[in-house]
């Protein structure tokens, strides 16, 4: 008779043990930047459908320590209104919108990751950049001078 090998199996929980295990929530959260304007101490969340506002709540405050004062969702229901190649109705997914009010005299804003330049050096790159693409397309708009002024469209 043949050994078999044996699986080892590992117990989920060993008490009185030090457990090396890092708990992370289930749960996703996607700060927003919304298309309608918002006060400054309120932030758009696209959260996970089965997140509660108590678990919105939690979150925050346990995980990044930011005070919350309220917190209002909504569901936002995907369109239908496409079609596939075999003409099949295509729905987007739905997904939960937290809109979370901070706690007395916090604000958020966005970081501003691109900052624009001084005005004078952007329109002055602007203008040697249209100065040097309009030379080039009167370039391409005298033709071939080896062509003896037979247009391009003439010819193999």
């Amino acid at each position: 008779m043949a050994a078999r090998a044996r699986r080892v199996v590992y117990p989920l929980f060993q008490r009185g043990g030090p457990q090396l295990r890092i708990f992370r929530p289930n749960f996703f959260m996607l700060a927003v930047r919304p298309g309608v304007p918002q006060p400054e101490d309120t932030v758009q969340f696209r959260v996970s459908m089965e997140m509660t506002k108590v678990d919105i709540r939690n979150y925050l405050e346990r995980l990044y320590n930011v005070p919350v004062a309220a917190v209002r969702t909504r569901i936002q229901y995907g369109a239908n209104n496409k079609r596939n190649h075999r003409n099949q109705r295509e729905k987007k997914p739905d997904y939960k919108v937290a809109y979370v009010q901070l706690g007395q005299g916090q604000t958020f804003q966005f970081p501003n990751l691109f900052p624009e330049k001084e005005q004078d050096t952007e329109t002055r790159s602007f203008d040697d950049f249209r100065s040097k693409y309009m030379e080039k397309e009167k370039q391409k708009q005298e033709g071939d001078p080896r062509r003896g002024g037979v247009p391009d469209w003439f010819g193999l």
